[in-house]
């Protein structure tokens, strides 16, 4: 209380005014702030995405919540040779699919972020990991299914539940206070977007929201060596919705792709802090939920179309595998003034730089034709040791000539036309070999000393007009 003064006189006593509360408008795809509304981020170049968000409550200052040992103890800087090594143990699940992505399985303490498109499997594939995990304690957080919802999708999967605790709760405060009761042994979040934290304003799911309860969930597993499995939405154009600083809090970002039209889902890895972010798990969805699919090449090639123009397999590398794509294309007449170029798994620009190789080094007049690509399966290969695969079967299909039965194609395309060499040509032979191909096209340039001798015919060619030239 403080008392007002007016020409030397007291007046009386006023209550102390209040403290302005800080408030700031924050992009919600990015989360670039900005101290008034404007219409286009500069950051990100989105429309219509700021939002006005507090971001300093006095009222809350002195709040605290539970996140294990976070507010128990201050750091202090130690010297690095005086920090005890230690051995990175991981929990082995019984997914070997999960453990591949995750570089070996789940590391204590670890972060873990897998976002995908809505209905793409996410939550059917972490319960079906905490139902895995019989031997340990598995708290499962809800906040978009009911409890009752989760139980019609844990019947489904058919496996046990008596270590599996289920909680509907989105604040943070009473998510940690049951944490500190139950002591689970492994957290699953579904979704980060939907949790939010009393100590920040703003509604859930905001950048602010995410960003602070993401930070909770990253010092209490920290602190307590409690790994914690984070589900998060994607945007429009498939990136993870949330600020970037959400992917750089964690230790292991997953992205789940796939077409809710096709069987099988796949699981990549974009960052992991503690293996190779090259790594590749591919499930098969079946109405008991999630199959391993340990030999994908047997489902990704049918060879059904093995004397169809337009048809190649291509050899590509994705973490430790082999892997062997089936591409089809249509080169037909443009019925229209301006040609059509379509691509569905196959990077577009990469396509058009390869239409125009054919045209200035192979003499095929590409401008006044439609071309339409698909790698079938919906698998998206970035890979460019499918160049070769790719331009034989636009070749093929512009001959209205099919390609050699039980071939394979690696090569990597350059500018000039010639074929260049790819990595790995042991690991691609082998497999071929293993899956019953009896030819193999590679480069000149590749270096076959000590690679051992398999039952498969190696044809290495220097350029790509000679391929062609050779096969039609």
């Amino acid at each position: 209380m403080f008392f007002i003064w007016e020409n030397g006189f007291k007046l009386g006593k006023h209550p102390p005014l209040a403290a302005k509360i800080k408030t700031s408008f924050v992009c919600q795809q990015c989360g670039s702030q900005s101290p008034k509304w404007i219409g286009k981020c500069p950051a990100c170049d989105a429309w219509n995405t700021y939002v006005e968000e507090i971001i300093d409550s006095p009222a809350k200052s002195d709040q605290r919540t539970f996140s294990g040992s976070a507010f128990k103890h201050s750091a202090k800087a130690v010297l690095l040779s005086d920090v005890a090594e230690q051995r990175g143990e991981r929990w082995l699940c019984p997914d070997a699919e999960l453990n591949r992505v995750l570089g070996g399985g789940i590391v204590p303490g670890s972060l873990v972020l897998l976002g995908g498109e809505p209905g793409i499997g996410k939550s059917t594939l972490l319960l079906q990991l905490a139902l895995q995990l019989k031997d340990f304690r598995v708290l499962y957080i809800s906040g978009e299914e009911s409890e009752a919802q989760v139980r019609m999708r844990a019947d489904r999967l058919g496996l046990p539940m008596q270590h599996c605790y289920i909680l509907t709760e989105t604040e943070t405060t009473a998510i940690f206070r049951q944490i500190q009761q139950i002591e689970p042994q492994l957290i699953i979040v579904d979704s980060i977007q939907t949790v939010f934290s009393p100590l920040i304003e703003s509604a859930p799911g905001s950048v602010s929201q995410i960003r602070q309860t993401a930070g909770e969930f990253m010092r209490f597993a920290k602190d307590n060596h409690i790994p914690v499995f984070l589900v998060g939405h994607i945007t429009k154009d498939g990136s993870l919705a949330g600020p970037k600083v959400l992917e750089h809090l964690v230790d292991t970002v997953l992205q789940f792709e796939g077409d809710r039209h096709h069987q099988y889902r796949i699981v990549r890895t974009l960052k992991n802090r503690f293996g190779s972010t090259s790594e590749l798990a591919i499930y098969e969805m079946q109405g008991g939920g999630l199959r391993e699919v340990s030999n994908p090449n047997e489902l990704l090639l049918t060879r059904q179309m093995a004397q169809s123009n337009g048809v190649a397999i291509g050899s590509t590398i994705e973490g430790n595998r082999s892997l062997f794509c089936e591409i089809q294309s249509l080169v037909s007449t443009a019925a229209y003034g301006t040609p059509q170029r379509s691509s569905t798994g196959f990077d577009a620009k990469r396509l058009n730089m390869l239409l125009a190789v054919l045209e200035k080094r192979c003499g095929y007049r590409m401008g006044s034709q439609d071309v339409f690509l698909n790698i079938a399966g919906g698998l998206r290969v970035e890979d460019p040791s499918i160049d070769l695969a790719v331009c034989m079967s636009m070749a093929g299909s512009f001959n209205e000539l099919p390609l050699p039965e039980n071939a394979v194609f690696a090569g990597e395309i350059g500018l000039g036309g010639e074929i260049r060499p790819v990595n790995r040509v042991e690991a691609r032979i082998a497999e071929a070999a293993r899956l019953g191909f009896t030819h193999i096209y590679l480069s000149a340039f590749n270096n076959l000393k000590g690679i051992k001798k398999h039952p498969i015919e190696i044809v290495q060619v220097n350029r790509l007009d000679e391929l062609i030239s050779l096969l039609f």
